[in-house]
């Protein structure tokens, strides 16, 4: 998330960098500038945004992981979750709750309690 706010906000620089230099082109008609003008704060408008949505995203960090379609890779990036129980997760599919890890005796109550809200079902 860090790196796709950072990613936004020297978008947003470059746009207004490149406003600066449309308006200091001295072969374009006032009306071609504020054509320019307007296509650039349009541009940086939709970055904006979309660095707003980003940290937005970020803060909420609320990212689920579905235990019925997850990846490996997506299990183990889970605190407590290695390699094996990974497996073992996804060898125990479907799940009708994310509870069902702990029924299963794939994860104890402590575990789940570290992942509970990180993990949904879907159905």
């Amino acid at each position: 998330m860090r790196c796709r706010f950072l990613l936004l906000a020297f978008t947003s620089l470059m746009a207004v960098f490149v406003v600066f230099l449309a308006a200091c082109s001295p072969n374009q008609s006032p009306n071609q500038l504020r054509e320019k003008t307007a296509e650039e704060t349009a541009a940086l408008k939709r970055d904006t945004k979309a660095v707003a949505e980003g940290v937005k995203e970020g803060l909420a960090g609320n990212k689920s992981v579905d235990l019925n379609t997850a990846s490996r890779g997506d299990l183990v990036s889970l605190p407590g979750v290695r390699e094996a129980t990974a497996d073992r997760i996804i060898a125990n599919r479907p799940y009708a709750n994310a509870h069902q890890l702990v029924t299963k005796h794939l994860l104890t109550e402590d575990q789940y309690a570290r992942i509970e809200d990180q993990v949904s079902v879907s159905h």
